[in-house]
């Protein structure tokens, strides 16, 4: 099980480390490469509090540190072997690519008083268009669309962060909406993704986060939107079992791979990021478009397709918070990264009509078939292995452009 960071009980801890030094802007990260020896020595650890409770919420935001005492660890610039928008678009085939300004809607938890300063911290740094309140181009309300946000933790914050960037690396000229809710619980969770559907231009809403495998008879509904591609990330334990929202059979569940440069054709490679969650729902419906795919399961399987995670291997470059007031560079991924990429396609695609869970299976030629690696042992192997077409960590493969989604 990997390490934790504890979101508000640990801001404190965190605060300290920081407040002696305040992050700067920097010169331009370099280009990803093959992933450095610091990177590989560093190890990960989660930047919420894990839930025990189905029907609450963890994020899957993972960070990397040097060891367990370095809860926020400080840089005036972004590191270099984190993922820049440059490197994944590159890595997914949409550079050039642009949404005309569609808007994807953010669903988290908590209340992020720098969520505006520190997204423009990042875009500056990678020479992004500013996205502001002023400009129109970011929304930030609370589960009901009010203006009164809630209360602060610093753990869900970077959570934020990390999908703020992602979505700004992989679709620039996209508008952002984030809802926060009151708490993590899926029940206020799901009240938030209901009231990102209603916004006006959204055309996806990516759900980084996960609880128990629940029914859609139950909590369904607020994810239920035919036209807007909702996406939510499978989780970071491995072959565990399902987790919702992914395990619905409204959402598109969104997997994880291990992304690093290479000397072929396409410039990159993919394999399995052993963290990546797949399972079987034992409540939801099997998806109808994945019918012929073979995924061993009676009910849904997840994933459907998927994108970088691995946090040492494709983590992204992201400035986020370490307390209330304080924030620094770090690279971050885990399925919280993945989902709000695959929700940026989608973006960037226009192509949302109905259930856009279904739009993949009908284009698997379009996206890139990762077919080695594993996230644990099971029976059928492809529920946690990959292989040729479908399997459960990365469903039925990444983005090659938008032409799947």
């Amino acid at each position: 099980m990997r390490q934790k960071i504890l979101g508000t009980a640990l801001a404190g801890a965190a605060t300290a480390i920081l407040l002696a030094t305040s992050p700067a802007h920097a010169a331009p990260a370099p280009t990803q490469q093959a992933t450095p020896a610091t990177a590989k020595a560093m190890h990960a650890q989660r930047l919420c509090s894990a839930s025990t409770k189905k029907t609450v919420a963890s994020c899957y935001a993972e960070v990397l540190v040097k060891n367990s005492t370095d809860l926020a660890p400080d840089s005036a610039a972004p590191p270099a072997s984190g993922m820049t928008p440059d490197d994944l678009q590159d890595a997914y085939n949409v550079a050039g690519t642009t949404s005309g300004g569609r808007t994807v809607a953010i669903v988290d938890a908590y209340g992020y008083p720098n969520l505006e300063r520190d997204l423009g911290v990042y875009r500056s740094q990678f020479g992004l268009s500013a996205c502001t309140k002023a400009n129109g181009c970011l929304k930030i309300m609370n589960q009901t669309g009010g203006t009164s946000l809630p209360s602060t933790d610093v753990g869900w914050d970077g959570e934020q962060a990390l999908d703020v960037d992602a979505v700004s690396a992989v679709c620039p000229d996209c508008k952002i909406v984030v809802v926060q809710a009151t708490s993590a619980s899926i029940s206020n969770l799901g009240t938030a993704a209901n009231t990102a559907s209603k916004q006006s231009g959204v055309v996806a809403i990516s759900n980084s986060y996960g609880g128990g495998d629940l029914a859609d008879s139950t909590y369904g509904a607020k994810y239920n939107h035919p036209g807007i591609a909702v996406t939510a990330s499978t989780g970071d334990d491995g072959y565990d079992g399902a987790s919702f929202p992914a395990s619905s059979q409204y959402v598109t569940a969104v997997g994880g791979t291990s992304l690093t440069s290479a000397s072929n054709t396409r410039g990159w490679s993919e394999t399995v990021w052993d963290g990546a969650g797949s399972g079987c729902s034992t409540v939801n419906a099997a998806l109808s478009a994945a019918s012929s795919s073979g995924t061993g399961c009676s009910k849904r399987a997840m994933a459907d397709v998927s994108a970088a995670a691995d946090p040492s291997a494709g983590g992204m470059a992201v400035y986020y918070p370490t307390s209330a007031s304080a924030s620094t560079w770090g690279q971050i991924g885990g399925t919280s990264e993945s989902a709000p990429i695959v929700a940026s396609v989608y973006a960037l695609s226009g192509n949302t009509s109905g259930y856009a869970n279904a739009i993949p299976y009908s284009h698997t030629g379009s996206l890139n078939d990762v077919t080695s690696g594993s996230n644990g042992s099971c029976s059928p192997t492809q529920w946690c292995t990959a292989r040729s077409g479908w399997d459960g960590p990365t469903g039925l493969g990444t983005p090659n452009g938008t032409a799947a989604f």
